[in-house]
């Protein structure tokens, strides 16, 4: 049943419907994930259960202070638009406040729905790279048949193998980043999955590389080169992006600069804002 809350939502053609809309969410990321007291969480929370500071309007009461609270891990979590959509298409805009039995369903399907969205912002991203074209076509109905499944039941998405999904797409994305990438004079440096935390890379030349599920924690990354390197899955984590130029980065989220410490003299892509903790 449908309430007051529900409103339509636009077919995902560009990266706004992947954005976060926390006005036509039911503040699912604070009710559904769980988290542990640590150094990026003040407390412990089971899944399921509404955090503290989530208010009766659905939305956080310090979330102009989470860092400052000890919540710097609410400030780094992007749901690519899955909240929104799993408030107002997948239950109708009826929420568990209202419909507490939902609210299970709700912790189940919330989860996947983020991981579907995440992939359509790459494949979204990927379908604006021109040197990609070759895998544009696949790429599109690898889009539509991702945004189909964000759009199904309660019962088909809780049941959805989102790994088997992650991988068939990978593939495209895998794809379409080495053709963007092609260009790149030079040797292309390849640190697919590598474990550099805490490495010393100030003003290091990685222009074109491969950093793809790259572990970059408290690494000094100062002045780097970062010029069209592959990002998707780096771990950034606390990374020093200072200085360092990100011009065309392939698949960089905002939730891995905000995850990341940088300043003025960091260059962005023009689809991403500089953390305001810079």
């Amino acid at each position: 049943m449908a309430s007051r809350h529900a409103v339509p939502l636009p077919f995902p053609g560009d990266r706004q419907d992947l954005r976060a809309d926390c006005a036509s969410c039911f503040g699912l990321c604070c009710m559904t994930l769980p988290f542990t007291r640590s150094a990026d969480f003040a407390v412990t929370k089971p899944a399921g259960q509404p955090c503290a500071n989530l208010r009766t309007d659905f939305r956080c009461g310090i979330h102009e202070r989470l860092r400052g609270e000890g919540y710097a891990g609410c400030t780094v979590f992007d749901c690519f638009g899955a909240g929104q959509k799993v408030s107002q298409v997948t239950f109708g805009g009826t929420d568990w406040r209202e419909a507490p039995e939902t609210a299970s369903a709700m912790a189940g399907v919330f989860p996947v729905v983020r991981q579907l969205q995440e992939l359509l912002w790459y494949i979204t991203e990927a379908l604006g790279l021109a040197p990609a074209r070759p895998v544009h076509k696949e790429l599109r109905r690898a889009r539509d048949r991702v945004d189909a499944l964000t759009r199904g039941s309660a019962e088909s998405i809780a049941a959805l193998d989102v790994n088997a999904v992650r991988g068939e797409v990978n593939v495209l994305l895998l794809r379409a980043g080495e053709l963007a990438r092609a260009h790149v004079p030079g040797r292309r440096r390849n640190h697919r999955g590598a474990d550099l935390v805490g490495a010393k890379l100030s003003g290091a030349g990685l222009r074109g590389a491969s950093l793809r599920g790259a572990l970059l924690v408290a690494a000094d990354l100062s002045g780097a080169d970062l010029r069209d390197a592959d990002m998707i899955g780096a771990d950034l984590r606390d990374a020093d992006l200072s200085g360092a130029d990100l011009t065309g980065a392939l698949f960089l989220t905002q939730a891995q600069l905000n995850a990341a410490r940088g300043d003025a003299a960091t260059v962005l892509p023009p689809s991403l804002s500089r953390p305001a903790h810079w």
